[in-house]
């Protein structure tokens, strides 16, 4: 999209909170608070590609009834989530098809703000103790990954959601540090977890950390916390 396509004044609707706050800056610099990459859900069931490229969207999957907007700046993103409305902590945009006119589909934007969440500043991060959850919704942000898996297992201190480099959008995976190796123990015992959080309700698998692959883990987590007490991180887990 080209920079100010989505800035069409609609800006005054009501959003959620927190979505339409404005960038931050650090140092003077601006930094991004959303990733370029946008799903979009409930698009018209006869719309097809001309179309919804001509409406709105960029790459569309008009048959499956979504599609993932690409954006080139980030401010695009704020422009986008400034035209839709809100509802029931939903955001809308409509879209028209040759048989349906203003279908309202859903935004689901990325805050990049989700994809860490530290439950217990004081405890330190062990990548011995660390699970990696495979097939977690995209939807789902870190602190609700956390809050589940605090209330299956108790003791968990981190959680984040895995994101693509590039558009630093959900890649369907997270990890999850644990304070205790008791609490550790019973969640890759369990090897399967129900993700359960308003709309969402999946079993997804658990995998263990294993080998020199928990160092990196562990080098990235404390780099997005650097704040957060660590021990020292090892190549053989446990």
């Amino acid at each position: 999209f080209e920079d100010g396509f989505l800035d069409d004044g609609h800006g005054d609707h009501p959003l959620t909170p927190g979505l339409s706050s404005p960038t931050r800056c650090q140092n003077g610099e601006r930094m991004e608070r959303y990733s370029r990459k946008v799903f979009v859900g409930g698009l018209p069931p006869d719309i097809d590609e001309g179309t919804a490229r001509d409406c709105l969207i960029s790459h569309a999957l008009p048959s499956a009834g979504y599609a993932f907007l690409l954006f080139q700046e980030e401010s695009s993103v704020q422009a986008l989530i400034d035209a839709c409305i809100e509802e029931d902590g939903k955001l809308y945009l409509c879209v028209s098809s040759p048989t349906i006119k203003d279908k309202p589909v859903q935004i689901r934007p990325w805050n990049l703000s989700d994809s860490d969440f530290v439950m217990d500043g004081s405890q330190p991060l062990d990548p011995r103790k660390t699970i990696f959850v495979g097939g977690v919704p995209r939807p789902l942000r870190a602190v609700e990954l956390a809050m589940i898996m605090d209330r299956l297992y108790g003791g968990v201190c981190y959680a984040g959601i895995d994101t693509d480099p590039e558009l630093k959008y959900p890649k369907g995976a997270g990890r999850v540090a644990f304070s205790n190796q008791q609490s550790y123990i019973a969640a890759i015992s369990a090897r399967f977890v129900q993700l359960q959080h308003n709309d969402i309700d999946k079993r997804v698998s658990e995998l263990q950390c294993f080998g020199s692959f928990c160092t990196v883990v562990f080098l990235q987590a404390v780099s997005i916390r650097p704040t957060i007490q660590t021990g020292n991180p090892r190549a053989d887990c446990v």
